[in-house]
């Protein structure tokens, strides 16, 4: 065990708050990992504790997330447009604001949140409105998340009051299957399309996990590594099944996969998603 790094109350409480583990346990995972968050969290789980996923869409406590297309579905566009507090997120001048940056995302088929922010609306700059949006109502404000996608058809979807945004890019025209999946992703939140889209590094975090897991419980105690592998494989299996889109049990069907509800649908398939959301 490294004592080397100082672990603060902050590093504790951010801690807690991603993966829902107790203020002792977040102590000891970092103090056992020298202050590493990614680490803290491996330790967590393979001490068998069901922590929560940290996921990339859970970037700003508050604001107005606005997911679009351009006319003819071929550009999709998420943006989200953060704030401090949801007194300011939940106001219709501020959702009008957000809703006219994404606008002028979509009007000028932006690739990046750095030549979003110098796009002009009515001769202003967007970083220049934003700066004095944050002087007018006294909060921290910006463009917390710029995403988009390229596909023969893009599906868009905004779930709740402004505070998720979802994208799917798909093969060919399917409005109902691209509203149903996006719908599936809001709902579910797959790490990727298909296990082929899942980095190699994170399969093998996954399978880590499993295997330490194993080897630490008292009834596999004495079992061969060949035992323990093979049912390693079963678990990531199932992984797979919980964790990437086509796998998984399509929510409007759940005799089905998404996959078979796609193939169904016309052999609609689906070359990535976008999922945003506040949290």
């Amino acid at each position: 065990m490294s004592t080397t790094a100082t672990i603060t109350a902050a590093d504790i409480n951010k801690l807690r708050q991603a993966t829902g583990a107790g203020m002792m346990d977040c102590r000891k995972a970092l103090t056992e990992t020298n202050g590493d968050f990614e680490a803290a969290i491996d330790w967590l789980r393979k001490q068998g504790q069901k922590v929560a996923a940290k996921r990339s869409d859970r970037e700003a406590k508050e604001g107005v997330i606005i997911a679009k297309t351009s006319a003819d579905n071929t550009v999709g566009f998420v943006v989200c447009i953060s704030c401090e507090t949801d007194f300011v997120s939940k106001n219709a001048d501020f959702v009008a604001f957000a809703a006219s940056i994404a606008d002028a995302a979509v009007a000028n088929n932006v690739k990046s949140t750095e030549e979003l922010n110098e796009v002009l609306i009515n001769g202003a700059k967007v970083a220049d409105m934003i700066n004095d949006k944050l002087a007018a109502i006294g909060e921290k404000i910006g463009i917390a998340k710029f995403e988009r996608i390229e596909a023969p058809y893009v599906a868009s979807y905004i779930h709740g009051a402004y505070r998720m945004g979802v994208l799917v890019g798909l093969n060919k025209a399917a409005e109902e299957a691209g509203k149903d999946v996006a719908m599936q992703i809001a709902a579910m939140n797959p790490l990727a399309v298909d296990a082929n889209s899942i980095p190699a590094e994170t399969i093998e975090r996954e399978r880590a996990i499993v295997v330490e897991t194993m080897k630490a419980d008292p009834k596999m105690a004495g079992k061969p590594d060949e035992m323990i592998n093979k049912i390693a494989e079963g678990k990531l299996n199932a992984f797979f099944k919980e964790n990437t889109l086509t796998a998984q049990a399509f929510v409007k069907d759940g005799s089905i996969t998404v996959e078979a509800y796609l193939k169904a649908a016309g052999d609609v398939t689906v070359s990535e998603f976008k999922r945003v959301a506040l949290g």
